[in-house]
């Protein structure tokens, strides 16, 4: 069933066209992303949709009974009400309707009423209708979904009575995202419902709204998150909706193939319109042959001539690196215990040790103290007990969430030039320009940046810093999806050590190498990604279940032996098909490098080449480098050759 159709949409900001001839069609069950650079009219057309904004042309279809709700970015559910009694708003209605039937429960106790049979039937067919109407509209589990709702957002823990104004205001936007899932409209329209969730939220809104029965349309740049939810995305580019079929990782898949066969068929199309061409211009005057070409340029004149297919609108471009390296040891924190001024440790007791080209997530609950222990690090705040020791040669470059590094009243271009005055001013707006600040953008006051335009100004002067120890705090935050990947593959190619919090676990899973996990009272170490923690979590989940089961000590002896053949096994396997994944990748080179030799040597057979001196060195200092990887590349080839053996 389609709950609502856009069609033809458009729409201006001044003399500025946002939006045009936007199609997009949404039903029952379906699980819609949005996606697109920064400022490319995401969040314009949710507004659009939900009647939060006009539009200047086009149309929007749905029924009249359709109910749509939306929850803007970063909204805060601002109320003098308790946490509970906010909720319960929710289900006003259904509040109603069980006074109503404790109102005739006290009717039908009544002796008069009673004794008159006729009014007595009429009341109990009342009641029957009303109690049939209540069960039917949740009446009998709406508290028990308020507690299933606030439990997954992490308000388990709170007193239910306690004042929503008293709260944090990223506890006031969970809380927010909490009572628009308990309205369960036909058409849910969430942007960005994935800022201040931890990952353990995270999660739970993902199999919620897996198992949701309206229909979502969601803005996220988490892209772990609509792998994991969304079955459709419409990509907005160049103010045009675009329609994929799948999820995000499929939706990429299918953009890039559906390029590569545009340009093929243009391509194929420009050598037909070349060939006719030079047919026509070679043949129109020959008497003999006027007529066929004549024929050939009407067909050319009919022919529907296909634009160049658009690639990917302009990317960042940048890489961060040192100016020296730090010895083997980075960073040791012994028996930490950390607290802001005035207030208990958040963090007590814990030890750690960061090595030189680590990239280490520091995961744990909203709360916990991952921001805080940063801080610590970077001596913004003073632990209460315990000690940093910082390794040779080590120098920080700081990436705050906040963005408080960032001076409001002065120009971008200013913000970066006043902490590299040496600098020329061409050099600064080259830096300015990898980060897509262009033009007339680089005089704008940082006051009136976007989120996403503030966290690449301060990616921007973090990789000036060319510092050797990276600790970054949300990274990911307001960057899109396309600038995530850039920051991404900066990172993997960084040649120092990085520490970092994010709750983007596509993120974590391609940059960090070891885990460390924080709780109030420890800090645990796992080595690998993302989700080999997840897998290791469960493991241990699993193993105290059965210890609390109370089997026979010799059973439980069994039970762990099993277990770690089984992991010594499956690391086994893995440590196989890396081995053979390096081999393959080892012959692609000796193969390559083999055929660049070989091209080398034939080059230097030429006349052309073997007369000019300094084109013989080069090849000759060329080839003398793939010769010398050639014989390490042969070397490790037979080690992982003799390791099968």
């Amino acid at each position: 069933m389609i709950l609502l159709q856009v069609n033809q949409l458009k729409k201006y900001f001044g003399a500025d066209l946002i939006l045009s001839n936007i199609k997009l069609e949404v039903q029952s069950r379906d699980r819609i992303a949005l996606v697109g650079r920064n400022g490319a009219g995401k969040s314009t057309l949710l507004k659009i949709i939900s009647g939060q904004m006009s539009h200047d042309g086009g149309e929007i279809i749905k029924p009249k009974n359709l109910s749509i709700n939306y929850l803007a970015q970063d909204t805060g559910l601002e109320s003098s009400l308790s946490i509970w009694n906010e909720m319960l708003t929710v289900f006003a209605p259904l509040k109603k309707l069980e006074a109503d039937l404790r109102e005739l429960e006290q009717k039908m106790g009544d002796p008069d009423i009673i004794q008159n049979e006729a009014s007595y039937q009429r009341l109990l067919a009342e009641y029957d209708q009303l109690q049939i109407n209540f069960k039917e509209q949740g009446g009998y589990q709406y508290e028990s979904d308020i507690r299933s709702i606030l439990h997954g957002f992490n308000f388990s823990d709170f007193d239910y009575n306690t004042s929503i104004s008293s709260l944090s205001g990223g506890q006031k936007t969970r809380l927010a995202l909490c009572k628009l899932l308990l309205t369960k409209p036909d058409l849910l329209i969430l942007d960005e419902p994935t800022n201040h969730l931890d990952i353990a939220t995270l999660t739970w809104l993902e199999q919620y709204l897996q198992g949701y029965q309206g229909a979502i349309l969601i803005v996220s740049h988490d892209r772990y998150f609509l792998d994991k939810v969304v079955n459709q995305v419409y990509e907005i580019s160049r103010t045009t909706s675009t329609k994929f079929t799948g999820n995000y990782s499929h939706y990429l898949k299918q953009k890039a193939e559906n390029y590569e066969l545009e340009l093929k068929r243009y391509e194929k199309q420009q050598d037909e319109v070349a060939k006719l061409k030079d047919f026509i211009q070679k043949n129109l005057a020959r008497a003999s042959t006027t007529k066929r070409a004549q024929s050939r340029r009407k067909q050319l004149e009919r022919m529907d001539m296909m634009s160049s297919p658009l690639g990917d609108e302009k990317s960042a471009s940048f890489l961060f690196d040192i100016e020296r390296q730090s010895g083997n040891d980075v960073l040791k924190g012994a028996n930490l215990s950390i607290a802001y001024p005035g207030s208990k440790p958040t963090i007590k007791n814990i030890s750690f040790s960061i090595s030189r080209s680590d990239s280490i997530a520091l995961v744990g609950p909203n709360g916990i103290g991952k921001s805080t222990l940063l801080k610590a690090i970077i001596k913004k705040l003073t632990p209460v007990d315990g000690h940093f020791q910082f390794g040779s040669n080590v120098s920080i470059g700081y990436y705050d969430q906040e963005q408080a590094n960032l001076t409001s009243n002065k120009r971008v271009l200013n913000e970066l030039w006043d902490e590299y005055p040496l600098k020329n001013e061409k050099d600064i707006r080259t830096v300015l320009g990898n980060f897509l600040f262009s033009g007339d953008d680089v005089l704008k006051t940082v006051s009136t940046l976007s989120g996403g335009e503030k966290a690449r100004l301060a990616l921007a002067k973090l990789m000036m810093q060319k510092a050797n120890f990276l600790i970054l705090d949300e990274p990911t935050n307001h960057l899109d999806l396309d600038s995530k990947e850039v920051l991404e593959n900066a990172l993997v190619d960084y040649p120092g050590t990085i520490l970092f919090v994010s709750h983007d676990r596509y993120f974590i899973n391609r940059i960090a190498t070891k885990i460390f996990e924080l709780s109030t009272i420890s800090l645990t170490e796992y080595l690998g990604d993302y989700d080999y923690y997840v897998e290791k979590k469960a493991e241990m989940v699993e193993l105290e279940a059965l210890e609390k089961k109370q089997v026979p000590q010799q059973k439980k002896v069994e039970e762990k032996t099993d277990k770690l053949s089984y992991e010594q096994e499956k690391e086994a396997k893995k440590l196989e098909r890396q081995r053979k994944r390096r081999i393959e990748e080892i012959e692609v080179e000796i193969s390559e490098l083999e055929s660049k030799i070989e091209e080398n040597d034939q080059l230097l057979c030429d006349p052309e080449v073997y007369q000019d001196h300094e084109r013989v060195q080069a090849l000759n200092e060329e080839t003398a480098k793939a010769n010398s990887k050639l014989e390490l590349l042969m070397a490790e080839w037979e080690t992982l050759h003799e390791i099968s053996g």
